[in-house]
């Protein structure tokens, strides 16, 4: 992407999808703790937050990412944060918030935005995001992700978007069995900055049908938080 550091926004090895489901009218105030005690602890440990947002259209949703430079590398930044004193101090009162926080993919890129052969479109930092996830019966096929590249990103750089990261399921166990991940499933997920979700886009989504026919498509519109990188 021009007029970036390249290795600034090279994506990490593995890559957490978490979402949250929260208490009602709770979720501002689990964001503002996350933000003002848990963040900094989580990058000392050796953890990269890449987003973090309300979802749009589940007034009660936390989406975040965060990623690792391996799944070794994930125990221990894990096993560091999870038995650090931030987390200790700090736990009783983001649990409080949270009716359930299992809602977790284990991802690994398949696509970074620095190989997507599209500029940085100018989209402001703060605009709304997309996040996709496709669900299918089978391991994604690697004619998906190219399928991605080659047909369907150009009609949504041409729209605006400035893409994030495309990722594909991470098969390896989770060795950190304390934080429960969805296992077993095959996903296919991409994140990007859009001036607005509309019919333009909606129609440029459905406009190719994938070499693979996912089982389920989700779409979420999500809201970055003041201090999200993405």
């Amino acid at each position: 992407m021009t007029g970036h550091d390249e290795t600034a926004t090279r994506l990490p090895v593995v890559v957490e999808l978490r979402r949250y489901t929260l208490h009602p009218g709770r979720r501002d105030t689990l964001i503002d703790l996350f933000e003002r005690e848990l963040v900094t602890p989580q990058e000392a440990c050796g953890m990269r937050l890449l987003g973090r947002f309300r979802d749009l259209d589940v007034p009660d949703r936390f989406v975040w990412l965060r990623g690792f430079p391996g799944m070794e590398a994930r125990r221990q930044a894990l096993a560091g944060f999870y038995g650090g004193p931030a987390w200790r101090r700090h736990r009783d009162a983001a649990n409080a918030t949270m009716i359930d926080s299992d809602d977790v993919l284990l991802l690994r890129p398949v696509l970074d935005p620095a190989d997507a052969d599209a500029t940085d479109a100018g989209v402001a930092a703060g605009a709304e995001v997309i996040g996709v996830v496709c669900r299918f019966d089978a391991p994604v096929d690697p004619a998906v992700p190219l399928h991605f590249r080659q047909r369907l990103w150009p009609r949504f750089a041409a729209a605006g978007a400035a893409l994030l990261g495309v990722f594909a399921s991470e098969y390896a166990s989770n060795d950190f069995p304390a934080l429960p991940v969805r296992q077993g499933e095959h996903v296919f997920a991409w994140f990007a900055r859009v001036p607005v979700w509309d019919d333009g886009m909606r129609a440029a989504w459905h406009a190719d049908a994938p070499p693979q026919r996912p089982r389920e498509r989700e779409v979420m519109r999500l809201r970055p938080t003041a201090g999200s990188p993405w």
